[in-house]
């Protein structure tokens, strides 16, 4: 019997290890099947029992791969030699419980807040979800952990993070560098948060065959996204025309996620906040859900929710008539 099995080409070089030092490890375990890797292929050749029993057993050294950005000689002992491998195992949704992804060294990624847990089950039941709050309370990094998850899993072939560059304004002419050199700064959030999600060499892949893009709003104008997870981030900062010709980019097999501070709008006065807009005009649609995070939802340094709360107060206060 012959079998091949392809990989991803940024999975392929962490699997097969130094000088394919863990394949030849599996030839040594695996001394009935002729093994050849070449490039993003497997290519075996055996008894159909003993081949079963290796794809089952690489299966779980690319989950380890995955979840840790490594695989070494004694990772490849323990799976192949291990009885109980519960550890490895997934659910139907790809991953155990609540944990949405495995990140970087096998930092464990879930949702942690009353909120952060609707998000991440009202993206199981709608195809756009908006997630509306303050600062700091994982509206953005649990959007794009779930935009990892689906990509991991093969629901989606790609994921769009998009933001607008207000903060730029017209200064990006006087700003050095090209275009990308320009943007990134503002993109900043984005990176950190997928640096946190995968191994270094797997991510500048995915950046690099446009598998993730990363790219101003103004980029989505005339496209049509399709097998997509894609995410506006700050889409306070968005214009009502801006919002209405993105949340219209939708294509099919698509998920779109919309983050956004109303507090934190940055237009000009003479420009409305596009967020503002759909809030009050497709909340009463079915398919796009509005889940409002709040000060209890914060998770940076517990000071972060006193100076939120303080600064809400001095607001409100500030907008009192006053008695006469």
């Amino acid at each position: 019997m012959e079998k091949i099995i392809t990989l991803d080409n940024s999975i392929a070089v962490g699997v097969y290890g130094k000088n394919n030092g863990n394949i030849d490890l599996l030839r040594h375990i695996f001394p009935k099947i002729k093994i050849t890797a070449r490039g993003n292929e497997v290519k075996l050749h055996g008894e159909e029992h003993e081949i079963s029993l290796f794809e089952d057993r690489f299966q779980l050294m690319v989950i380890h791969f995955e979840r840790f950005g490594k695989v070494t000689e004694n990772d490849i002992l323990n799976i192949t030699a291990a009885e109980d491998d519960s550890f490895y195992r997934l659910d139907k949704n790809g991953f155990e419980d609540d944990i949405i992804v495995h990140g970087r060294d096998g930092k464990i990624i879930k949702a942690i807040t009353p909120n952060q847990k609707r998000l991440v089950e009202s993206v199981k039941h709608n195809d756009m979800v908006f997630a509306i709050g303050p600062a700091g309370t994982g509206k953005t990094y649990t959007a794009v952990a779930l935009a990892v998850r689906a990509l991991k899993n093969k629901q989606i072939k790609r994921i769009i993070l998009t933001r607008p560059a207000v903060e730029a304004g017209e200064n990006l002419g006087f700003l050095p560098g090209d275009l990308r050199d320009k943007l990134d700064p503002y993109l900043q959030p984005l990176y950190d948060a997928l640096w946190d999600m995968m191994p270094m060499p797997k991510l500048l892949s995915y950046i690099e065959d446009k598998t993730i893009e990363i790219a101003p709003l103004a980029f989505m104008r005339g496209r049509t996204l399709d097998n997509a997870y894609v995410i506006l981030d700050e889409a306070q900062n968005a214009t009502e025309g801006q919002i209405k010709m993105f949340l219209t980019r939708m294509g099919k097999n698509a998920k779109f996620f919309i983050t956004g501070d109303l507090t934190q709008v940055d237009l000009p006065r003479n420009q409305h906040s596009g967020l503002i807009q759909a809030s009050r005009i497709l909340k009463d649609i079915k398919g796009i859900d509005f889940i409002f995070m709040e000060n209890v939802d914060v998770v940076r340094h517990p000071l972060v929710t006193k100076i939120i709360t303080s600064y809400e107060k001095w607001e409100s206060d500030r907008i009192k008539p006053v008695q006469s």
